[in-house]
């Protein structure tokens, strides 16, 4: 083994390093963006079409 050569050239570690903030990045907007979208399309100005349950009790003639 050499030693007088370098682990790692400056433009390695600077590459490394970028990757690793372009995969937290996409790591975050993976995990983040489908809650925002999921609460922008669910807001509260739908329509509720639900129909109220009422029941009628009849009284049998006894």
């Amino acid at each position: 083994m050499n030693s007088n050569s370098q682990s790692a050239n400056p433009t390695d570690t600077y590459s490394h390093r970028l990757a690793d903030i372009v995969g937290t990045a996409i790591a975050l907007l993976t995990l983040t963006l489908p809650v925002f979208v999921i609460a922008h399309y669910s807001s509260n100005q739908v329509p509720s079409n639900q129909q109220p349950l009422t029941y009628e009790l009849h009284r049998s003639a006894e």
